[in-house]
């Protein structure tokens, strides 16, 4: 477990996604009530339960599991914190409600990203929330828990399924992955080193720098990446993570009707731009190792890019 506290009741536990250091829990803990912001895996239910119970609270005082959206590193373990959690109510996007009841579907698709081996060393068992324990979140929804107001806002361009959580009290947004990530071990002088997500199946970049502008519109303190940890935010690092939207679907336009081998040659362009921008920014590592650290995201934000390619040449072309 690896719990640290950090203001207004917020608390941030690592998920020990793949590796420590990846994908952060949060806990927002209120006038003794909690609320588990995005879930982790299924393997990492545990260690979010420990951190609870470190804090002298138990399982009964959790009143909401709330997912961003529903990739499993996200969402997949909020069957078992559910199970765990009798008092609890998950709430979550209207388009991921139906897969949190049926997750056969999103199994099946991540299964595909990742293949069988990597699924079941990853997430595990993704267990099914029953549905009279869901509270579907559309554009606008507002939750107050004893005079704290959370407000859900609808923020597509990652997936369609996705929305932000807007924390009036400690003027910060949980991003999910609208936000893009940014791992500590990347900042540099300069600052922190964010870049945009493109992972399967919903990226669109137009509505991701909308979903992005719609964010800062609320002129947020802080942001609560899920990859990795708050971030305090400034116009320096707002402008760097809508230029990776940029920048990447501009690589990915310049490859559009040329399918193949086209996943491979959109990693290794992906790859190089994280590389150069970070070696530019003052990384001091050298470029092998900036390779190796990006090399699992630009390997899933080139299958993403692909995907959006293959939507957008089957819209010019639909009889192809």
């Amino acid at each position: 477990m690896n719990l640290t506290k950090l203001h207004h009741g917020i608390y941030c536990v690592d998920a020990q996604y793949i590796q420590p250091g990846v994908a952060a829990v949060y806990l927002l803990v209120h006038e003794g009530q909690i609320c588990i912001i995005e879930t982790g895996t299924t393997l990492s239910a545990p260690g979010i339960l420990q951190a609870i119970e470190s804090l002298g609270k138990s399982v009964n005082d959790v009143s909401y599991v709330i997912p961003t959206h529903i990739h499993l590193d996200h969402a997949g373990g909020a069957g078992a914190l559910m199970q765990a959690c009798p008092k609890a109510k998950l709430i979550i996007h209207p388009r991921g409600a139906d897969h949190m009841i049926a997750p056969e579907k999103l199994v099946a698709g991540t299964r595909l990203v990742y293949g069988d081996s990597a699924f079941e060393q990853l997430y595990g068992e993704v267990i099914p929330v029953p549905a009279e324990r869901i509270i579907i979140a559309d554009d606008g929804f507002t939750l107050n828990i004893h005079g704290r107001v959370l407000k859900f806002i609808d923020t597509p361009g990652h997936a369609l399924h996705h929305f932000c959580v807007i924390d009036e009290m400690s003027s910060g947004i949980f991003t999910g992955d609208t936000f893009g990530i940014a791992y500590p071990p990347l900042a540099t002088d300069s600052g922190p080193f964010i870049f945009a997500t493109t992972t399967p199946t919903h990226f669109e970049p137009d509505s991701l720098l909308h979903s992005i502008d719609r964010i800062l519109k609320y002129d947020p303190h802080f942001i609560y990446l899920t990859h990795f940890g708050p971030l305090a935010l400034n116009a320096s690092i707002a402008k760097q993570l809508k230029q990776s939207v940029t920048a990447q679907a501009q690589i990915a336009l310049a490859m559009k009707g040329q399918p193949e081998n086209r996943d491979q040659r959109l990693e290794a362009a992906i790859s190089e731009l994280f590389v150069d921008t970070i070696l530019e920014q003052g990384g001091r590592e050298s470029k092998e190792h900036y390779q190796q650290l990006f090399g699992a995201d630009a390997r899933l934000n080139a299958q993403g890019l692909n995907f959006w390619l293959v939507r957008l040449e089957k819209s010019e072309n639909p009889g192809a």
